[in-house]
């Protein structure tokens, strides 16, 4: 894997996985497509996510909450 091992939390709340439980990710900007957009060809307007991509299973979560912050992990 190419990117940096994060762990995120929101506020307090640590954020871990919801198939493995581990809690170290890979994190990714997710472009969260309408179809109208598409259609009027102005899918880069759309709203952004946060991918969070499990580092141990590859299970994706998304997240929209501006909260959420990613601190670097040492696996």
């Amino acid at each position: 894997m190419g990117a940096k091992p994060v762990r995120a939390v929101i506020g307090e709340m640590r954020i871990s996985c919801q198939v493995c439980g581990s809690d170290v990710f890979r994190e990714r900007e997710v472009k969260l497509n309408s179809f109208g957009m598409e259609f009027m060809k102005m899918a880069w307007a759309d709203e952004a996510a946060t991918g969070l991509i499990c580092w141990k299973c590859g299970y994706v979560h998304l997240f929209v909450n501006r909260e959420i912050r990613l601190h670097r992990a040492d696996k």
